[in-house]
């Protein structure tokens, strides 16, 4: 087993942290095999932990390590110990407390109607209410993760099938989520009532697949068949692809943050291409936040698809000013403070010749506390660079997230806190400057708060949450609530 990555883990790190990955696949005889190769696909959306778990007709089997797919389900052939025709898969970052095996997913339980095995991306925004009434009632919980309270809500409906419980279960929680589980001999998956999390239908031969993203079906060479419709719930067995609607039908709210961050660029989401919407982000900040500079360079990788479109509007240079070091691991940079206060340079290295003597301008997906972005600058500056000037390829962050993604309380937010003079003082540039929110929809082709245009859920920037949220606000009031830490899948 891996050494636990959490432990060594950079809280003051200025990027946001990936939800998680999941995937399932349904009919196929190296079942497991197929869900390594999809996990590593979807690396990108947490890298704390990741496990499987299977059917082979008669038994369930699970695995679940601390650290990397890379490390765990390589070498012999993950089949051969996770016999099954059906497989459901889970990377995890967890966003509250510590990863410890037993939040590893997929979780299992034995419930009145057999086996049944759930993995979640995303958060649950009423599992400290649903779980404190629970607990109350008898419920005996062996983790912190949200995940759990679902598998109690289905073990304790009492009426209908399997799939009728599920759906029984699904319609007591608020938040934003995406499913994938084993019951019944079955592959399901469910999407949160407004799509906030993302999940794909996949088509490999005569197998139906279900996944985070597209660049998971690409990984096994699987067709893409269609996103789950928000408050769809598919159930995929022997007779086919079923459909059922948990919620009534309701304008689609997907995370903003798809785009902007978390979704790998070669991915589609939405019929959208990530990499062409991230290139538009860097041509209208072009547009919204000119500067008078010699060259432009990305903070690699995820300021890489912006940054080119910037220079490409632009009409200057698109040069790799600063080189990322990809064999850096977490463990590596955190044995000491002094190592891990020059974190940034042994992930980022300078490319001297592309900068000294240069007005530089640095593109980056985002800015969170601000924190990296300074050192970032103070290494370009390092490096002989006249003037430095920052763009955020997004809007300011002033609001956090309960929707799965690890954003930090308001108080760490830099732009929740200080004006963009403020900020630019900070960061120690020359110019700062951020894309408006009119111009990351513009990005993604669609119209700010036009009436029936496509809207996402875009409260990181906004304030506007599109659901409940239920636990936030019985803590805002000061409601005693279980001292057991809920964890974010």
């Amino acid at each position: 087993m891996s050494k636990n990555p959490s432990a060594t883990f950079d809280p003051q790190e200025d990027k946001l942290r990936e939800e998680c990955g999941v995937f399932g696949i349904f009919g196929i005889d190296n079942a497991a095999s197929l869900t390594a190769l999809g996990l590593h696909a979807l690396q990108h959306r947490g890298q704390e932990a990741c496990g499987i778990a299977t059917f082979d007709g008669k038994r369930f089997h699970t695995e679940r390590h601390l650290g990397l797919v890379g490390d765990n389900f390589t070498g012999a052939d993950p089949s051969e110990r996770l016999p099954g025709y059906i497989s459901i898969g889970h990377n995890r970052y967890s966003t509250a407390g510590q990863t410890v095996l037993r939040n590893v997913q997929p979780l299992f339980a034995e419930i009145g109607t057999g086996g049944f095995a759930l993995a979640h991306n995303g958060h649950i925004t009423n599992a400290y209410t649903i779980r404190e009434r629970l607990v109350k009632d008898g419920a005996i919980f062996q983790s912190t993760s949200d995940t759990e309270t679902v598998i109690h809500l289905v073990a304790r409906a009492r009426e209908g099938g399997f799939i009728d419980r599920f759906i029984s279960a699904i319609r007591q929680v608020e938040g934003g989520y995406a499913f994938v589980g084993m019951a019944e001999n079955s592959l399901l998956g469910v999407r949160d009532r407004l799509g906030i999390r993302p999940l794909i239908i996949g088509r490999l031969g005569d197998s139906y697949l279900l996944a985070s993203e597209t660049c998971a079906l690409d990984m096994i060479g699987a067709e893409f068949v269609r996103e789950v419709d928000p408050g769809e719930v598919v159930v995929i067995n022997a007779d086919g692809i079923r459909s059922y609607r948990a919620f009534p039908e309701t304008a689609s709210r997907p995370c903003i943050f798809e785009f902007v961050y978390f979704a790998r660029p070669d991915s589609v989401v939405g019929g959208k291409s990530v990499y062409d919407v991230r290139k538009r982000m860097g041509e209208r900040l072009a547009e919204e936040t000119p500067a008078d500079v010699d060259v432009i360079i990305p903070v690699p990788d995820s300021g890489v698809p912006a940054a080119l479109g910037f220079a490409q509007a632009a009409g200057v240079p698109f040069e790799l000013g600063i080189i990322r070091n990809h064999y850096v691991g977490r463990t590596f940079i955190q044995p000491t403070q002094a190592v891990r206060d020059m974190g940034v340079r042994l992930k980022h290295s300078a490319n001297r010749a592309m900068i000294a003597g240069k007005r530089v301008l640095l593109v980056d997906d985002s800015i969170v506390r601000g924190t990296t972005s300074t050192k970032i600058v103070r290494m370009i500056k390092a490096a002989g660079a006249t003037e430095v000037h920052f763009r955020s390829a997004s809007p300011p962050i002033r609001f956090p997230d309960h929707y799965g993604i690890d954003m930090p309380t308001t108080e760490k937010l830099i732009a929740a806190n200080y004006s963009l003079a403020d900020m630019t003082n900070m960061l120690e540039v020359d110019s700062l400057g951020f894309l408006s929110i009119e111009g990351l929809y513009w990005a993604m082709g669609e119209k700010y708060r036009t009436e029936g245009a496509p809207q996402y859920t875009d409260h990181c920037f906004t304030g506007q949450y599109p659901t409940a949220l239920v636990d936030r606000d019985r803590k805002l009031a000061g409601t005693p609530q279980l001292s057991l830490l809920t964890e974010v899948a």
